[in-house]
């Protein structure tokens, strides 16, 4: 049984999150040929406060941009 873990930044809308799930168990049946009833898919939304891109985190790195624009 496949289970695939996607670690996301939250925020998106639950349409974006149901497609996500959708294609991804249809790209891991095909490429394992695996059937899909068995496709698991669990996603992880983090706030942005919590992840972090070279030692600053999201929030932050957003903050600074949208006070530069």
């Amino acid at each position: 049984m496949p289970l695939i873990q996607i670690n996301i930044i939250e925020g998106r809308s639950a349409e974006k999150k149901e497609r996500l799930i959708k294609d991804i168990s249809q790209l891991v049946a095909v490429t394992l040929e695996s059937p899909i009833e068995t496709v698991r898919v669990l996603i992880n939304e983090m706030p942005a406060a919590h992840w972090g891109i070279a030692g600053e985190s999201v929030k932050k790195r957003r903050d600074q941009a949208n006070l530069n624009r």
